[in-house]
């Protein structure tokens, strides 16, 4: 009897499921479709890669292998990405990368332009390394952990590794707004661990802003197909700078990419239809 019952269940909402995913109405089993394809796949990904990051682990080599895999499942959800003034990226050198946070999505737009850089460690939550098999083998890829809720335990984690920056010429990636913004108008303040950082090593800051994902929009749940333009802004130097100058250099920093955000998202917003259904007019 109940065997028959979850068969019918099961018959129900595969259909459901189906029905919603082929409509040409947008709605939250094909909005949610798209991040799953990615969460789930990377997963998948994940487990295939990570045996072979377990004899060289936490080597950003590592990173660099894994993303030349896992870049393809954007082609799947339809993004494309447009890198620009790639070779500041290219450069080797020891740096600080910031750039800003907008949605889980900003990982794959790393994975396309890894192969640039070569040589960088990201810097995420502590958080997502609980999130397995990904937060696992992005260990063994050489993602750095950090606590955000223990300020002092970050420091000394950020510490270690920009002195593995200044020895191996190797940058860091993060995201200094701290947390994902989903207000694609504006950035949100910017946390100073990146900037301590920076000026602590002497290296210079590289800014990178991500064009809004127009394409997104969570409150009438579509996911169209789009493209992202990362926009690699000229070094900031730190050279002489000290702790006093962090502030002020905070300032500098936000200030030129909120400028450079402005510019992109007039670029990319002015080329739609004037009826594009954007998450900034809800």
């Amino acid at each position: 009897m109940w065997d028959k019952i979850i068969y019918f269940c099961i018959i129900i909402l595969t259909t459901y499921v189906i029905k919603q995913l082929i409509s040409e109405t947008p709605n939250y089993v094909k909005f949610q479709s798209k991040f799953l394809i990615f969460y789930i796949t990377t997963s998948l990904f994940a487990i295939f890669i990570m045996p072979f990051f377990v004899f060289n682990p936490k080597n950003v080599k590592n990173s660099l292998f894994a993303s030349q895999i896992i870049k393809h499942v954007t082609k799947i959800i339809e993004i494309k990405w447009h890198l620009r003034n790639g070779k500041i990226l290219a450069e080797d050198r020891g740096a600080v990368v910031i750039s800003n946070h907008q949605s889980s999505l900003d990982i794959l737009g790393m994975f396309n332009i890894w192969h640039v850089v070569v040589k960088i460690a990201a810097v995420a939550r502590k958080e997502l390394f609980y999130i397995w098999p990904f937060g696992l083998a992005a260990y063994l890829a050489g993602v750095v952990f950090i606590d955000r809720n223990n300020s002092k335990d970050a420091y000394k984690t950020l510490k270690a590794t920009s002195d593995v920056m200044i020895k191996n010429k190797t940058k860091i990636w993060i995201f200094p707004e701290g947390t994902r913004n989903k207000d694609f108008t504006k950035l949100l303040p910017f946390k100073k661990g990146a900037f301590n950082i920076a000026v602590a090593a002497q290296v210079p800051i590289i800014p990178v802003v991500f064009s809004p994902y127009y394409f997104i929009n969570r409150k009438k749940y579509i996911f169209n197909k789009g493209h992202a333009i990362i926009q690699c802004l000229e070094p900031i130097s730190t050279k002489g700078l000290t702790m006093e100058d962090v502030p002020e250099l905070i300032e500098k920093v936000r200030s030129i990419m909120t400028i450079a955000y402005q510019e992109l998202s007039k670029e990319v917003l002015s080329a739609l239809p004037a009826n594009y259904p954007l998450a900034t007019q809800d």
